[in-house]
């Protein structure tokens, strides 16, 4: 069965994170991408843990693994003029360039985008960057805890009597891959209306300001009214947050109307008499929150496990649900059956279970055609077969420090 991006075909340029999980979403979805790696180290996530059986290698970074399922790899570098020459060839064959270096490079090289459109018009060349291509921010650095920071997010993460706190690593690096990939589709649909490419510039750090998150309202509402949001001192919201239980922690969201279904859900109608949860307002003290948790609540979470709860709150419509472990997702029975984890076989590891596809399709499904590829693994494939060197070319320019 065809699958949606069956015939892209994509230059992978990028490495680390950002980039390559873009180029991995437009994979997944049956574009041909072949990745060009700098000899002779690679990619710098080949060396980012963890890493199969707890062993630092190249191919055997489990995140390098995750980022670069159904691709090819080739080794070139590009800072070679006998490796620059190559690239020619390959941005004729390709549809889509994308590439995350810092703002400049490629013009450095002899690769800008004038250079590339002049050698194939149709070419869409997505750049990748910390603060786009152009600005006093273009040479910042940057990494995922200060994109969330200058971003807007962290504003109102944590308490106020502490510094703001940060979210998941990586978070941000990984927002602006898939807007990456969005921008790489979108620059296709472009080219095939009007058979011109284009040039697409994406910030990890807009990436943050433009999320959408109700801080980015925050933001809006700021130029009008002139008022600030800051992070606030904790307060109990009636039957919300995460709670303990008999085996770990559920989240609940029971405030507003929603309590009426908490009630129910305890079987305790009598609660409603109480003049402290009586009437929206009063459950809406902080006060009468906490006491509700203490006499009430907690009591009755710690006498059940988190599925024992999920399944009479969900039979009861309340909104619900546990706090997993890392195990608990990659042994949920329901996310197995749903294809969440897939398994491929990896020359160095074995047989590897990773996240698969990002979504259900019908007729153009996803598929995990290929396992990330070991360093320059498809070298002669590309090289001899593509581009019509021979082996013994080949040799050489490995020799010349080429590939």
């Amino acid at each position: 069965m065809r699958q949606a991006l069956e015939g892209v075909r994509v230059l992978d340029l990028t490495h680390y994170i950002a980039g390559p999980f873009g180029t991995r979403l437009l994979a997944d979805l049956g574009a041909d991408v072949l990745k060009v790696e700098r000899p002779p180290a690679g990619d710098p996530a080949r060396r980012l843990g963890p890493f199969f059986q707890d062993t630092p290698h190249p191919e055997r970074s489990l995140l390098f693994f995750f980022l670069n399922l159904n691709k090819r790899s080739i080794t070139l570098n590009l800072k070679s003029a006998t490796g620059r020459s190559l690239v020619r060839p390959l941005v004729e064959w390709a549809d889509m360039v994308v590439e995350n270096f810092s703002p400049g490079t490629l013009a450095r090289l002899g690769l800008d985008y004038e250079t590339l459109a002049s050698w194939n018009p149709r070419l869409v060349l997505i750049s990748l960057s910390n603060f786009g291509q152009w600005g006093p921010y273009r040479d910042y650095q940057l990494d995922d805890l200060i994109a969330y920071g200058m971003g807007g997010p962290m504003l109102m993460t944590g308490v106020a009597d502490r510094e703001p706190s940060t979210i998941a690593l990586y978070l941000p690096l990984y927002h602006a891959g898939a807007l990456a990939a969005l921008a790489g589709l979108v620059g296709l649909t472009q080219a095939e209306l009007t058979g011109r490419g284009d040039w697409l510039d994406v910030s990890i750090f807009e990436s943050q300001v433009g999320s959408q998150d109700w801080r980015t309202v925050a933001l809006v509402g700021y130029q009008y009214t002139g008022e600030t949001f800051t992070r606030r001192a904790p307060a109990t919201t009636i039957a919300s947050g995460i709670k303990p239980c008999k085996d770990g922690y559920i989240g609940f969201a029971g405030f507003g109307p929603r309590f009426l279904r908490v009630v129910e859900m305890l079987g305790r109608p009598d609660l409603l008499k109480d003049p402290r949860w009586a009437t929206v307002e009063a459950r809406a003290n902080p006060e009468h929150a906490d006491a509700f948790d203490t006499e009430v609540f907690l009591p009755w979470l710690m006498q059940r496990t988190m599925r024992e709860i999920w399944e009479v709150a969900q039979a009861n419509g309340v909104i619900s649900g546990p706090v997993f472990t890392v195990k608990e997702v990659v042994e949920d029975p329901v996310f197995r059956a749903r294809g969440v984890w897939a398994e491929i076989e990896h020359p160095e590891t074995g047989k590897v279970a990773l996240p698969g596809r990002p979504f259900l399709m019908g007729a153009t499904p996803w598929a995990l055609r290929r396992p990330a590829p070991l360093l320059g693994q498809h070298n002669e494939e590309v090289f001899c077969g593509m581009l019509g060197l021979s082996k013994q070319d080949l040799v050489r320019l490995r020799q010349m420090g080429v590939v």
